[in-house]
């Protein structure tokens, strides 16, 4: 395909991996941010071998290695019994993967760095508003005007997009009643297992989470990220009964969290996460089309938003460059996600009320019957392969190769 004036709205990690990709393709490509300084929002998250093999591609899978945390499994265990309710484990399923956990700000400073370097340009303090069409360039506009035209428009924006709620193809989007308050914290003095995101239960209406996340950078200390779930509809009732109390009732359950409540002493040092089930069919309109949140997203339950939006970017590129005008591109693109999008949606859904509703019945299921199944084969290696986002290919369609993890890590800790 000829070369083109691409435009990527959003600067968060679907974004920029889809301008690295697209740039190294000899496209011309700039960013629109909305924010004056870029940055990230939220805690940590879980990258998975699926992202990690995006991260391959781009020449940075050495660079967030070395921040991150590895993470071998996930357990979780029942608050008030401490009986184990949860227990997947990555070499469950042959071939050498396992997590890897990070701030988010190490996965955007990975990316945006390696942006920066590259020449890419990025224009911030742009709230974008609307798309349209003239002839066959995509327009972008803000409200006092246009911002851009392009041959292609890239909405990485997220979640909230105004860009998809305004596209023809606007995507379908249910908000989720349970959210999760986040913080990063310092690990040092707290018991924890530093190769697992631990998690404790008291039925499906509360789920604490420790998860080791590396540092942001070199050099830096390691930190942890800490969450409680809850209802969105109950944050304020929450803070209004006092942070004492809100500490009082997560140390009630897990008495080894208290080194990381001890912390907190203010609810700013806490973000909010509000969760979204929303689908984009098909993921593009006209010159305008959708990745990551803004294209597809779920309850965090199975770890994969991060790692779907670089399979996403991936993709895309991919589709560019092997298709000959940009129609039949964007329907390539579509086609090579379809499958794997539409499985994890479901595969949400049916396991996000186990850890997160209101419903007795179904914790029961999940601390009785179906920690017990987990364990006979072949469950073990099918949850290994859910949580690693590779129970169906999502590589192949997306033009990569996943990496070889046993010799990665052989080379990695040869360079330690």
């Amino acid at each position: 395909m000829k070369q083109l004036d691409i435009g990527v709205a959003g600067a968060g990690p679907a974004g920029l991996a889809a301008a690295l990709f697209l740039s190294r393709a000899g496209h011309r490509v700039e960013i629109l941010e909305r924010f004056e300084t870029p940055a990230p929002v939220g805690s940590g998250l879980l990258m998975q071998p699926t992202g990690l093999t995006v991260l391959n591609a781009l020449g940075l899978f050495d660079t967030i290695h070395a921040i991150g945390s590895r993470i071998d499994r996930l357990h979780g265990a029942d608050a008030r019994s401490g009986r184990t309710v949860l227990d997947v484990r990555y070499d469950a399923a042959p071939g050498g993967r396992y997590g890897l956990a990070v701030q988010r700000a190490a996965l955007f400073n990975t990316l945006h760095d390696a942006a920066v370097a590259d020449g890419i340009r990025i224009r911030t303090g742009i709230d974008l508003a609307s798309t349209g069409m003239r002839g066959d360039r995509a327009v972008l506009n803000d409200a006092e005007g246009v911002v851009g035209d392009y041959d292609l428009v890239i909405d990485a924006s997220g979640a909230r997009s105004m860009l998809a709620a305004k596209a023809a193809a606007a995507p379908s989007i249910r908000d989720l009643t349970y959210g999760a308050f986040w913080a990063t914290l310092d690990g040092h003095g707290a018991a924890y297992d530093k190769s697992a995101l631990s998690q404790r239960y008291d039925k499906a209406k509360v789920m604490i989470g420790v998860l080791p996340t590396g540092r942001i950078r070199r050099g830096e200390p390691e930190r942890v990220a800490f969450f409680w779930s809850l209802k969105v509809a109950d944050v304020e009732a929450v803070k209004a009964a006092g942070l004492d109390r809100w500490k009082a009732i997560i140390s009630n359950y897990w008495r080894d969290c208290v080194p990381f409540l001890d912390q907190i002493e203010d609810w700013d040092q806490l973000t909010l996460a509000r969760y979204a089930h929303r689908t984009a069919l098909p993921p593009f309109s006209d010159r305008l089309v959708f990745i990551g949140d803004s294209a597809h997203s779920t309850s965090p339950q199975l770890g994969q938003g991060a790692n779907m939006a670089l399979l996403d970017a991936a993709a895309l590129s991919h589709a560019l460059a092997r298709c000959a005008d940009i129609p039949s591109a964007l329907a390539a693109y579509a086609r090579a996600r379809r499958n794997h999008v539409r499985l994890f949606q479901l595969l949400s859904l049916a396991f996000t009320p186990f850890y997160q509703s209101d419903s007795t019945a179904i914790a029961w299921v999940r601390d009785r019957l179906v920690s017990t199944i987990a364990k006979i084969p072949p469950m073990p290696g099918l949850l290994a392969s859910i949580v690693a986002g590779t129970v169906i290919d999502p590589l192949g369609p997306a033009g990569l190769t996943e990496c070889k993890w046993q010799e990665d890590l052989s080379l990695l800790r040869g360079m330690a």
